[in-house]
């Protein structure tokens, strides 16, 4: 995995997407309290924006832009706090959270892309402890802040320290072991955001596509346990887990083109083609009355991906996988890969793909077999799971996703020939 290059259009990303961040937490906080605050989900934006513009003039030889800027933008947010008395509703924190975002728009393209994030993360972090994150993540305990909070600082600490060189014959790198941790619980919060915020709202076939984010084998289990509860919302789980397996191509193919671009051209049809199949099975003949999925229930199953446990089982994982690929490979050549890749697909498929990547030591051919044998085994196992689970169902679950299965097949015989 090579070092990203951190080009002025990524950090204007970035910026924008702090500032965002900060938007849309002012912007719940000021619905929920009824209070008049200096701006939302549009003004944060555009200070953050604000800020990296006068830092791109101030590299442009445009040196007073800069104060200029953040003094322009102190006169106004000294206005909106002066205004707020006439409505008896004194504090800073809004007018300083919007100085900061123009400083971290700044930064954003001045320095270290990792000072700018790390500013823009704290800041949120302090607005939204007040309302313990419930406007943002709906009901977001605060266990789970607590983890998330812990998560961040310990990625802060560890990542700076951890080497950025290859250690043994089978070249791992524990500083980018650690990024691919980042980026897998990052994609995965996403999904679990997602779910925990509309979980209650929206049927199965939603619910699925957020949650599959996650975790499409955790989905399958926590799905299976509830219609052995509910045996009405059969088909509709069905139909969920078919979808959460489906968006799993998607999530790997995202992964696969941030650690390791050169696979992709060897994969992508391939990913797009069986997650279609995937989505068609699960809308062909399925019941039109709707069940919503019961939020209890299903944050029960699914784990926030920001705790530190799954984080550290992840990166033992991808490391003991990596072991075991190049032993494999050593004594048993592709042939053996191949094999290995039906027996990791009982269990989240991952850490497996992501560490067969990240190596060095395989064809772009070998590893795109290897990730499809690996998934079609994961089809498999998820049906089998759902299915066990899922008595009245147990029959047509088995012929949907025997049916998904055999897709793979042709995909397969294809990806060898070529």
């Amino acid at each position: 995995m090579e070092a990203i290059e951190w080009t002025v259009q990524l950090r204007l990303a970035v910026a924008l997407a702090l500032g965002f961040l900060v938007g849309l937490e002012r912007e719940s906080s000021q619905s929920k309290h009824k209070k008049v605050l200096f701006g939302g989900i549009r003004t944060y934006p555009i200070i953050s924006l604000f800020g990296f513009g006068c830092a791109w003039l101030f590299t442009m030889g445009e040196k007073s832009i800069l104060p200029i800027g953040l003094i322009a933008l102190a006169a106004l947010t000294a206005i909106s706090y002066f205004s707020k008395f006439q409505y008896d509703q004194p504090g800073v924190t809004t007018e300083l959270s919007a100085l900061l975002t123009f400083i971290v728009g700044a930064l954003a393209m001045l320095v270290d892309i990792w000072a700018s994030m790390s500013l823009g993360i704290i800041n949120t972090m302090l607005l939204s402890e007040k309302a313990r994150l419930e406007d943002f993540v709906e009901k977001l305990d605060r266990v789970e802040f607590l983890a998330v909070l812990k998560f961040l600082l310990v990625t802060l600490i560890i990542l700076p320290v951890l080497p950025n060189q290859e250690y043994t014959q089978f070249k791992v790198n524990p500083s980018k072991v650690w990024q691919i941790v980042i980026l897998v619980s990052t994609i995965g919060f996403v999904g679990y955001i997602l779910s925990k915020r509309l979980g209650e709202k929206i049927g199965f076939w939603l619910s699925g596509l957020v949650s599959g984010i996650v975790s499409s084998t955790a989905v399958s289990i926590a799905y299976g346990r509830m219609v052995q509860q509910n045996n009405q919302i059969a088909k509709n789980a069905l139909q969920g887990v078919l979808v959460a397996s489906s968006v799993m191509y998607l999530r790997l193919l995202v992964l696969i083109y941030i650690i390791n671009q050169s696979i992709v051209s060897s994969l992508w049809w391939q990913m797009i083609l069986l997650s279609i199949s995937g989505f068609a099975i699960s809308l062909i003949n399925f019941p039109t009355k709707k069940y919503k999925v019961s939020k209890l229930d299903e944050s029960q199953k699914l784990q926030n991906p920001f705790e530190i446990r799954p984080a550290f089982i992840f990166a033992v994982l991808f490391i003991t996988l990596s072991f075991i690929t190049g032993l494999v490979k050593e004594y048993f050549g592709h042939s053996g890969i191949l094999f290995l890749s039906v027996l990791v697909g009982v269990t989240d498929i991952s850490p497996f793909v992501l560490s067969l990547v990240n190596s060095s030591g395989f064809a772009s051919g070998v590893i795109a077999s290897a990730i499809l044998i690996s998934i079609m085994s994961n089809t498999i196992m998820k049906g089998a799971y759902f299915g066990y689970l899922a008595v009245n169902v147990r029959k047509e679950t088995y012929i949907r996703f025997g049916i998904f299965a055999l897709v793979h097949v042709p995909v397969l015989v294809i990806t060898f020939l070529i």
